[in-house]
């Protein structure tokens, strides 16, 4: 019983996460074509240990759609801010692309 509670609550918050998520092949586009310049590969060529993968996103407090989110919208040190260029829907796509392909190691 207790294991198929747990399963519940796992396929929960998975299911919140999915509802908040967005379009990873459309944030994919997005990245191609205003992110790719400085962080090719999932890498950061201008600050290089601040890097799109798992272990940096944890390591500096960003693994979460919603921190991602809030990243491409307000900018952070050198990154610029998108919020201007995207919108809403756009920065959701492309952080959940960074998200999903930061949780597959790019």
């Amino acid at each position: 019983m207790l294991l198929f509670a747990l399963g519940i609550a796992w396929l929960g918050a998975d299911a919140a996460l999915a509802a908040q998520s967005g379009d990873p092949e459309v944030g994919a586009k997005i990245f191609q074509g205003n992110c790719v310049a400085c962080h090719v590969g999932g890498g950061n060529v201008v600050m290089a240990d601040k890097t799109l993968r798992k272990s940096a996103l944890k390591r500096y407090g960003m693994y979460s759609l919603d921190a991602i989110q809030t990243q491409v919208e307000y900018g952070k040190n050198a990154m610029p801010s998108f919020g201007g260029r995207l919108n809403e829907d756009e920065i959701r796509d492309v952080a959940t692309y960074v998200f999903q392909k930061a949780q597959k190691g790019w």
